[in-house]
């Protein structure tokens, strides 16, 4: 969820993000897919919420990031 979270944040401030995510992490999504199809549609979701919490801690809104 924090990768998804800090590419929501990004694209919203403008900052492009970098992928350098490890076999590791990539597995785990790959298993956490094969056991439940919905998780990456929670963890989106779960990550959207932390990101407009972060924007709104810091002063800003996703229409003003825009």
């Amino acid at each position: 969820m924090a990768e998804i979270g800090a590419c929501f944040l990004g694209a919203q401030i403008g900052v492009v993000p970098e992928f350098g995510q490890s076999a590791a992490y990539v597995e785990g999504w790959l298993k956490a897919l094969k056991e439940d199809k919905r998780a990456i549609f929670r963890a989106a979701s779960e990550a959207q919420k932390a990101a407009d919490f972060v924007l709104a801690a810091a002063g800003q809104s996703k229409a003003a990031a825009a």
